[in-house]
């Protein structure tokens, strides 16, 4: 019977719309981007109401209140603390007061409107630092940085004289305490996708500000857990003063570093301790302390099989070698303790380990442990490592090449019921649940970026791929809040999401965050059983969304549909206007 109700609605759809792939009565077009004037009062009944203005720029699991009740050592305190499910709020994160639609990229890389994210402490903290400047209505990003005052562009250039930074060779990269992450924006420019994290603290809003230029960034620290994810992941990981204890606790950070570092991979650490000798007045630290942690940084960096390339001024990068071949010795290493095989990407709220994790086996002196990857673009389409050697249960070369064709499809729809989506003004793009990635490479572009989630409870984990294809990713589990702030994305996309997590924990919650991490007239794309998308329909009435169910396209028969959804705009104080 859902199946007819389910079929009546699409055939319902067909009927109004000359041709069903084209939604005639949803606008996709922002209606925000300049001054805002007064919206008009919806006139539907809303069944859930606006949080409270406090609620603005509310991360649930990282929610400074709670946070404080958490010891501060090891930054325990700034970890991922969510609400019990008593404490859960159950209505919708309003936006600031004057709210706008970020700029397009590049535009959006150097400004963003103050009204987006109204905080003003960076400008005098950070000013002679050159990380951002107020002016008028808007935020500049001069792209300066503590370890680079003239600019990061110039800095990039430094480090490209040691790493393969332009020839597609180096593709991912990690930012460990990335400020407002002007080094992974200037790095897009060459190709480079680098995943930013830093914590919510003292430094109001930078993960925010980051996001708001439209760069990848996440909250997250370095504490007591794993960070969120595979092994192997990232070509090059870096840290400019970003303030962690490399050489503490026997140099556990860099284990987890070296755990997330593709074989073959380059550490860059700038700042202190790096050039010590001439530097320690200036940091006014004891000489004796900062050489002390250069060089438990150095032992670590031993015993973990790296080789130190460059030391230059304040910028020191290692590399881990390819494979374990050339450092046989540290078998009989008392200090070396490997981790068991298979745990390396068993990190969801696991602690971190004391361990080194392993290479993959090799067979000659030369080989790349885990295998070489191709330069990118050619990475994006070539068969991933993983799943040319069999190490994904169940997905065949074959399999992965297929998927690769039904994405390709899938997204060409796409294009066809919203024609924005290829147009640069949606740039920040999740998807929950990424499968090998497919729906991210198919929409592959200068103009856009996809944060892809590897759900905890998904029946294969696949993030390693993701990462092998170029792409960049994070594990989560959808019943709880993400660790990002409240409208992050433009556009959000949900394949199977649904049926996934039926059964798991409440669809409302999943969709409340949903509204929260997705801009004021930002777009949704579910895709899923008709009865699932009904369900999911119905209580997004109820969120100031407005939608439309849309055939597959191979027709109107096929049970799993495609439902597409756009956040109005409001604010504070409940202005509101449909797309409509």
């Amino acid at each position: 019977m859902r199946l007819v109700i389910g079929d009546s609605i699409a055939l319902e759809i067909t009927k109004h719309g000359a041709d069903c792939n084209i939604i005639p009565s949803l606008n996709f077009e922002t209606h925000h981007a300049g001054d805002v004037g007064n919206a008009v009062e919806s006139e539907k009944l809303e069944s859930f109401k606006p949080c409270p203005p406090r609620y603005v720029d509310y991360t649930p699991c990282q929610d400074q209140k709670r946070a404080m009740t958490f010891p501060r050592d090891n930054m325990i305190y700034r970890e991922r603390h969510c609400p019990r499910e008593e404490e859960k709020l159950h209505c919708l994160v309003p936006a600031p007061k004057g709210y706008v639609t970020p700029f397009p990229w590049p535009k959006s890389r150097d400004y963003v409107p103050y009204a987006n994210a109204p905080y003003k402490a960076l400008t005098v903290e950070k000013a002679i630092q050159n990380w951002i400047q107020y002016e008028g209505n808007v935020f500049r990003f001069p792209g300066g940085g503590t370890q680079f005052p003239q600019g990061a562009d110039k800095y990039i250039d430094q480090l490209a004289d040691v790493i393969p930074i332009t020839n597609g060779t180096v593709r991912t990269a990690l930012d460990t305490g990335c400020g407002v992450a002007s080094w992974g924006a200037y790095l897009w420019s060459r190709n480079v996708l680098t995943m930013s994290f830093a914590p919510r603290d003292s430094h109001e809003a930078q993960v925010q500000f980051a996001l708001e230029r439209g760069v990848p960034a996440v909250i997250g620290v370095l504490g007591t857990i794993k960070m969120p994810y595979p092994s192997r992941a990232f070509d090059m990981a870096h840290c400019s003063r970003c303030l962690i204890p490399w050489g503490a606790n026997d140099g556990k950070y860099l284990k987890e570093v070296d755990r997330v570092l593709r074989p073959g991979g380059y550490w860059i650490l700038s700042g202190p301790p790096i050039n010590w000798r001439n530097n320690y007045k200036a940091w006014q630290r004891p000489k004796e302390d900062l050489e002390e942690e250069q060089q438990k940084i150095e032992d670590a960096a031993k015993l973990l099989c790296w080789e130190k390339k460059h030391e230059k001024g304040e910028i020191a990068i290692w590399q881990k070698r390819v494979n374990d071949e050339s450092c046989r010795s540290r078998q009989d290493d008392s200090r070396v303790n490997f981790c068991k095989a298979g745990e390396a990407n068993d990190v969801w709220y696991k602690k971190m380990d004391e361990c080194i994790t392993p290479y993959p086996d090799v067979s000659t002196p030369d080989e790349v442990a885990g295998g070489e990857l191709k330069p990118f673009p050619e990475r994006l389409y070539a068969v991933p490592p993983r799943i040319a050697s069999g190490s994904v249960p169940g997905v065949s070369v074959e399999a992965y090449q297929e998927d690769n064709n039904v994405w390709k499809k899938h997204v060409s729809a796409y294009k066809k019921i919203n024609s924005l989506i290829d147009s640069g003004r949606y740039r920040n793009i999740l998807d929950m649940n990424a499968g090998l990635g497919g729906f991210a490479a198919a929409l592959n572009s200068p103009k856009l970026w996809v944060m892809n989630v590897m759900p905890t409870i998904a029946e294969k984990d696949t993030l390693g791929v993701i990462y092998e294809r170029g792409l960049i990713g994070i594990y989560h589990d959808w019943c709880e809040a993400f660790s990002t702030y409240p409208r992050t994305y433009d556009l959000i996309h949900a394949n199977g999401l649904f049926s996934l997590y039926k059964d798991k924990c409440n669809i409302e919650d999943i969709l409340l965050e949903m509204d929260r991490i997705l801009r004021p007239e930002g777009a949704v794309i579910f895709r899923d059983d008709v009865d699932v998308l009904i369900k999911v329909k119905k209580i997004t009435a109820g969120m100031r969304w407005d939608t439309k169910m849309v055939d597959h396209e191979d027709g109107p028969l096929v049970p799993e549909k495609v439902l597409v959804a756009v956040k109005q705009y409001w604010t504070v104080g409940g202005n509101t206007t449909s797309a409509q």
